[in-house]
């Protein structure tokens, strides 16, 4: 499996047969050959940029999953889900889960391995929540890692989020201890690479290896 992280939440997936491409908004992509699967979580703009449709008009076998919220019609090759839905397209299986802000999650299983990619699914905790929402975020977070349980996760890709300062580490720290990951690739760190150095070394000991990423289009082969 080889993993390429392109820009913020962007990354991609090649294995033996398939091309998969999680939330590309901007960087440098470079498709492939091969079946290749398109996803967008949400329509937030750092998720989600409509130049992906055009990529249909360049390359022949090429299938999109869109969330619901992302204003866009269905047709022979735009599949839109919402959450707590199937969809088998080739030999690959998705499952969509639900959110802690907007949209989807994805449990992708390609060639006998589960890739899940959290989109905005986080443990958000701001400075200036009161105790009701962080009451409520709590419950909504730990309610949807419980639905993936079932699930042997073998790559997660997480937000890791600098933003919410010493609660950053608060969802991926919790993820990891309930579903056990083989590898946790971080997203969602707006280019402070730093930040996944940190995450790394608060998890060390975990059987989870954890991945730091220290440029745009790093690649990593698992």
């Amino acid at each position: 499996m080889k993993i390429e992280y392109i820009h913020h939440s962007g990354c991609t997936v090649e294995t033996e047969d398939y091309f998969l491409v999680f939330d590309y908004y901007k960087g440098v992509i470079n498709l492939k050959d091969k079946k290749t699967i398109v996803f967008s979580s949400h329509s937030h703009p750092d998720h989600y940029n409509p130049e992906i449709l055009r990529w249909k008009n360049e390359h022949n076998d090429i299938s999109y999953v869109l969330s619901s919220d992302i204003n866009v019609k269905p047709d022979s090759n735009v599949y839109i889900m919402d959450p707590y839905e199937s969809l088998k397209l080739y030999d690959v299986n998705i499952k969509s889960f639900s959110s802690t802000d907007s949209g989807l999650s994805f449990l992708v299983e390609v060639e006998g391995r589960n890739i899940f990619f959290a989109g905005d699914l986080n443990w958000w905790i701001w400075d200036e929540d009161g105790k009701e929402e962080r009451v409520e975020m709590e419950k909504a977070f730990k309610g949807e890692i419980s639905r993936l349980k079932d699930y042997e996760i073998y790559v997660a890709f997480f937000p890791v989020d600098p933003r919410l300062r010493e609660n950053y580490s608060l969802g991926g720290r919790y993820f990891i201890d309930e579903l056990k990951p083989k590898y946790f690739i971080p997203i969602h760190f707006w280019n402070k690479f730093g930040t996944t150095k940190n995450f790394a070394k608060e998890m060390d000991g975990s059987s989870t290896k954890i991945i730091k990423l220290y440029k745009n289009n790093q690649i990593i082969e698992i």
